[in-house]
């Protein structure tokens, strides 16, 4: 009895040991905080709304760039009926048409395709060109010709079959784009819109001869007949439609700029797509506009905190909010004509915000209250990322793999790192700079007080395709793009998802960087973080996960 006694009362002194633990154990787990996410703003319905075409079903058919993606539309009450996407064969569809027959056909800007479906539903390959096809149409005859417009700026025949080679009508409508929306004419010419000229051309394409037919616009971007055999020219920079009568641009409706295409259906109504917006609407015989899918952040990626607002970077905009999501301000750039210029990625130093766009390959300091550019830097190869780091503004360029650094006189350059497969977000922290690398899948110090390693230092390995990231104490809040999460690492070692979000996007073409649209993360004075939904359009917001 003396033995048994001390063994009961110790197993009931572990018993009750083991209990507390665990309720203690359990108590801390329920009283961790768990990260709070919420959208506080919602964008477009399409990731940016292209060139447009009614199919024999009578719907209307939407291509969409970015969204790579053909969305096909009830024109009366906006529904969306059907949406093709890479599953089916569509890339980066940039315009599209039908034939007679009820096959149809379309673009892709960046991979430089003429692809389509048969009657039967089967895609074809009609041609293989370079990147920039863009204008799409089918004459009465059947005859297809597709054009280039941003990375090329050459007219073409081609065979719908695939068969013969495409045939050039023209190589010489440059700078930078030939024509943009186009449509045939009752005369049996070929029109379109020359973007940088600010006029519209037609062709006699039997002998290749071209004549102006309209002029007097800011920035042109789309043409189209009536039932009626009248002509109507849409300007993407002024956002208005006009009719063309005895050489006079009559104003049919005044939208918003960065419009994109349009099409007329047998009534004399008009549907037109924004590139800016990403939205559809009608233009009513009364002259009223019927939105039949909304716009608002279209392509958002790159984001930063900047004297009190979020701002996106939208590719044709920046869009700005407060804390809470209402809308600050937009400010929307027309492709290749505004003064603020493209914007993939987008930083704060502070004063101004750093753009970036490796559309245009170049990067911009843009001063929104003034609104003008105080700094530029073009002829890049690629840049994805740019922050100010000491005197100097330090760009990503994916097609270098390098890091380098401007004056903003942009005639010195330190370059920070040579060898990176794919460099992409920057961060400075304590006169630290870091870089992620998607590829690789590190953030990596590269730099120490304003000159690089002589070594770069991995500060995190094990990601997968980091994009954006941020920084608080030594914890780093990065957006791993093709898991769609934002992950927090601390310089321990420790890892936490802290918030689920879309994945982004892939690059169309080899020629364009990974991270094609730049998956970003911004934090706001209070540590809360922001990060746009690029596969959804709506910017989120983080709270409560330190």
């Amino acid at each position: 009895m003396k033995i048994i006694e001390p063994l009961k009362l110790l197993i009931t002194i572990l018993v009750i040991t083991f209990i507390l633990v665990n309720c203690s154990s359990s108590k801390n787990s329920d009283d961790k905080k768990s990260s709070e996410i919420k959208i506080i703003a919602t964008g477009a319905s399409l990731a940016g709304a292209n060139g447009m075409s009614f199919g024999p079903d009578g719907n209307l058919y939407v291509a969409s760039v970015l969204g790579s993606s053909i969305t096909v539309l009830n024109p009366e009450s906006g529904k969306i009926i059907k949406v093709y996407g890479e599953t089916e064969g569509v890339i980066g569809p940039d315009d599209v048409d039908f034939a007679s027959d009820g096959s149809w056909y379309w673009t892709s800007i960046m991979t430089g395709e003429v692809a389509g479906f048969n009657k039967e539903g089967k895609k074809i390959i009609a041609a293989q060109l370079t990147p920039g096809v863009n204008p799409i149409t089918f004459s009465n005859n059947n005859r297809l010709f597709v054009s280039q417009c941003f990375f090329g700026s050459n007219l073409y025949e081609v065979d719908p079959s695939g068969i013969k080679k495409p045939r050039l009508i023209s190589d010489s409508l440059g700078p930078s784009c030939g024509l943009n929306g186009m449509d045939w004419g009752p005369d049996n010419r070929l029109y379109g819109p020359r973007w940088f000229n600010n006029q519209v051309v037609s062709f006699d394409v039997s002998d290749n001869s071209m004549r102006v037919e309209a002029s007097g616009f800011v920035t042109p971007a789309a043409v189209k007949f009536d039932n009626q055999g009248r002509l109507h020219v849409l300007d993407t920079g002024s956002g208005i439609l006009y009719r063309i009568e005895n050489r006079e641009n009559l104003e049919v409706a005044n939208l918003t700029p960065g419009l994109d295409n349009f099409v007329i259906d047998d009534t004399g109504r008009f549907f037109v797509s924004s590139f800016t917006d990403g939205f559809v609407k009608r233009v009513n015989l009364d002259g009223s506009v019927s939105e039949l899918l909304p716009g608002g952040m279209a392509h958002s990626g790159g984001i930063t905190f900047h004297n009190g607002k979020v701002i996106t970077a939208d590719l044709h905009a920046i869009r700005a909010y407060y804390p809470n999501g209402e809308e600050a301000f937009t400010q929307r750039n027309v492709l290749g004509m505004g003064i603020m210029g493209g914007a993939l990625n987008i930083t704060s130093d502070g004063e101004q915000l750093i753009l970036v766009s490796w559309v245009d390959n170049d990067v911009r300091i843009w001063d929104q209250q003034k609104q003008k550019r105080t700094w530029e830097k073009s002829g890049l190869n690629a840049p994805v990322s740019a922050i100010r780091y000491g005197d100097q503004i330090v760009v990503t360029e994916h097609g270098s793999k390098r890091i380098v650094g401007f004056s903003e006189k942009g005639d010195l350059e330190t370059i920070f790192a040579s060898d990176l497969p794919a460099p992409t977000g920057l961060l400075e922290d304590k006169n630290n700079l870091y870089v992620s690398d998607r590829t690789l899948g590190q953030i990596i110090l590269v730099a120490v007080n304003g000159l690089p390693l002589a070594k770069k230092e991995v500060v995190i390995d094990r990601l997968v395709t980091p994009e954006g990231f941020v920084k608080k104490g030594d914890t780093f809040f990065i957006v791993e793009a093709d898991l769609g999460v934002v992950t927090s690492v601390n310089l321990q070692g420790e890892r936490e998802v802290i918030a689920e979000i879309p994945k982004g996007s892939q690059a169309a073409s080899p020629l364009q960087p990974p991270s094609q649209v730049f998956n970003g993360i911004a934090m706001d004075d209070e540590g809360a973080l922001y990060v746009p939904g690029e596969g959804n359009r709506v910017l989120y917001k983080i709270t409560n996960f330190l």
